[in-house]
């Protein structure tokens, strides 16, 4: 039988890897999950400052693992993260 979905703790070992190559500056494989592909264009799609990158995708990762923690089957996208930390800080 075939899951569609491998289980959170595959998943996380697996985002855990991707967001280690994004810091390090290499992804050396050519193959992704489609929701690792989800991610990276996401990730992209935020513009992080260069300043910022490393530190905000730190953050990002330990959300994630909270987030899988509680029972997520996939991490959480980063644009999900930076608006739920922009709607935390928007708070009085």
């Amino acid at each position: 039988m075939h899951e569609s979905l491998p289980d959170s703790d595959a998943v996380l070992a697996q985002f855990n890897r991707l967001i280690q190559e994004l810091l390090r500056g290499s992804i050396n494989r050519n193959t992704f999950r489609p929701w690792e592909v989800e991610l990276l264009v996401d990730i992209e799609g935020c513009n992080l400052r260069d300043s910022s990158r490393r530190e905000t995708l730190r953050r990002y990762q330990r959300a994630v693992q909270r987030h899988m923690e509680k029972g997520a089957r996939l991490p959480l996208k980063l644009s999900e993260y930076l608006e739920a930390v922009k709607a935390k800080k928007a708070k009085p």
